[in-house]
C-alpha cells in the first residue's frame, strides 16, 4: 500500500538503546522488553507488529514516555527520556508528542475544535491557524467542528483524535491500534491521512497495529516477539505481513509447546 516513501532524512527522531522493561520482581518478573535497540528517522511511518504478549504496546508507551525503561535509553528528538522529572517528562510529551488511541479519548464536553486544539491550550501555545484549517481540511472536518463527540461517528471522532494528535506539529505521533474500533472504510480514510502526513508533511509516525492491511500503509515494519525485534520489513504489502506474522505466531506457539 505504501507505494510513495515518507522525505529522505538525515534526523532521528526517536532512538533506543538496549531498552529493556521488566515488571515485577523475582521469580514472578516478567521481561516485557529485552534490550531493544531501534531508530526511527524523522518523517518516517514505521508499524510495530507481533503477536500477543511480544512487547509491542510496552515498546510504543515507553518510546512516548509514558512508562520509564527498567534499564537503556530513549531519545525523542536528541532529548534523553530517563533523566527528566514527571512534571519535565509530562512537558515533553505536550510539546514534542501526538497520540492517536484506540478509544479516541476526546472530552466529551468539547466540541470537535476545542477536542483537536485541547494539547496546544494546556500548553498555553497559539493555534497555527494555517496549519489548523489545512489539517481540518485534509480530514474533511470543516462542518463538524461545532459538533461534540457524541454528535460525531466513530470515524469523525477518529479524524478528530487524528488532528489532535497533529495539530501541534510533535516530533513524533505514536497511534495505538487506532483503526481497532473503525470500519473498514473509516479506517482506510484515517490510514490514508496518517500516510499523507508522513509523504506530505514529514511527520514522523510509529503505529501499533496487529491488521496487516493497515501495517501495509507504512514505509517500515519491525517485528517483535517476546520482546526483542527479529525482523524488518521495507515497503510492505498485507500478504507478505500477513505470511510473516503467521510465522511468527507459529514460532510462538512451539516455543510455548501450545
Amino acid at each position: 500500500m505504501s507505494s510513495t516513501s515518507s522525505p529522505t532524512s538525515t534526523t532521528t527522531a526517536v532512538r533506543t538503546r538496549s531498552a529493556t522493561r521488566v515488571y515485577g520482581e523475582g521469580d514472578t518478573a516478567v521481561l516485557a522488553l529485552d534490550a531493544v535497540d531501534l531508530e526511527v528517522p524523522t518523517g518516517q511511518f514505521l508499524a510495530v507488529m507481533g503477536p500477543s504478549g511480544s512487547g509491542k504496546s510496552t515498546l510504543l508507551h515507553c518510546l512516548a514516555g509514558l512508562d520509564r525503561l527498567s534499564q537503556g535509553s530513549v531519545e525523542l528528538a536528541g532529548t534523553a527520556l530517563e533523566p527528566l522529572s514527571d512534571k519535565d517528562l509530562t512537558h515533553l510529551r505536550r510539546s514534542g508528542v501526538g497520540f492517536i488511541f484506540q478509544s479516541y479519548n476526546l472530552v466529551p464536553t468539547l466540541d470537535a475544535r476545542e477536542n483537536i486544539t485541547l494539547p496546544l491550550d494546556l500548553a498555553g501555545r497559539d493555534v497555527d491557524g494555517a496549519w489548523f484549517d489545512r489539517i481540518v481540511a485534509t480530514l474533511g472536518l470543516a462542518d463538524r467542528l461545532d459538533h461534540r463527540p457524541a454528535q460525531l461517528s466513530g470515524g469523525q471522532q477518529q479524524r478528530v483524535a487524528a488532528a489532535r494528535a497533529l495539530v501541534s506539529r510533535p516530533t513524533v505521533v505514536f497511534a495505538d491500534e487506532p483503526t481497532g474500533a473503525l470500519d473498514t472504510a473509516s479506517g482506510a480514510e484515517l490510514l490514508g491521512f496518517l500516510r499523507q502526513a508522513a509523504t506530505e508533511f514529514g511527520q514522523t509516525i510509529v503505529m501499533v497495529t496487529h491488521d496487516p492491511a493497515a501495517a501495509s500503509y507504512a514505509d517500515r515494519i519491525v517485528f517483535l516477539a517476546d520482546g526483542r525485534i527479529v525482523s524488518e520489513m521495507l515497503e510492505p504489502d498485507a500478504d507478505a505481513v500477513l505470511d510473516r506474522m503467521k510465522s511468527l505466531e507459529t514460532d510462538v506457539q512451539h516455543a510455548t509447546g501450545a
